[in-house]
């Protein structure tokens, strides 16, 4: 009875071991770390990867950024139409300013440079309409002067992961 007592341990390693090189190591079982997270969705121009909340649904795209303080460096906002669409957007309850990109097709079409936000009594009426010349299947918002600072231009291509 002592020896198999003594026993137990090895069996459990050999076991161990065993499952180890018979699953995780021939790649049968996908080992996640639990650190490990879902990515979060970027946009990239001209090297710069930019951090994006995604805009999909009606509501997501109503609210937008609308009540946001501030954005970091490298963070914005894509909102997404497909089909293609001409959207309009308009600064209703925002708190900062903007850059709009408008994309189709991977490449920027458009840029409404420092868009300002508006005073808060701004009546819906008088708040300024921007909109692009034809369909197009994104926008992506960032803080005002981001295109100035990093040089993005009209004819600069794009790449999703969203």
């Amino acid at each position: 009875m002592k020896l198999l007592k003594s026993l137990i341990p090895l069996f459990l390693i050999a076991g161990a071991v065993l499952f180890y090189f018979l699953f995780i190591k021939n790649g049968n079982i996908n080992v996640m770390p639990k650190t490990q997270t879902p990515q979060t969705p970027f946009v990239t121009i001209k090297n710069i990867d930019i951090e994006v909340s995604v805009a999909r649904t009606p509501s997501e795209k109503e609210h937008g950024l609308s009540g946001t303080e501030r954005l970091g460096e490298y963070q914005g906002m894509i909102f997404e139409f497909i089909p293609k669409s001409k959207p309009n957007f308009w600064m209703k309850d925002m708190l900062i300013p903007l850059d709009l990109i408008w994309i189709d097709g991977g490449k920027i079409v458009k840029i409404d440079k420092n868009v300002p936000n508006p005073a808060p009594d701004t009546p819906d009426a008088r708040l300024e309409l921007y909109y692009p010349n034809f369909p197009i299947d994104y926008v992506l918002e960032v803080n005002s002067g981001f295109c100035d600072k990093y040089g993005i231009v009209v004819g600069d291509s794009v790449t999703f992961n969203l």
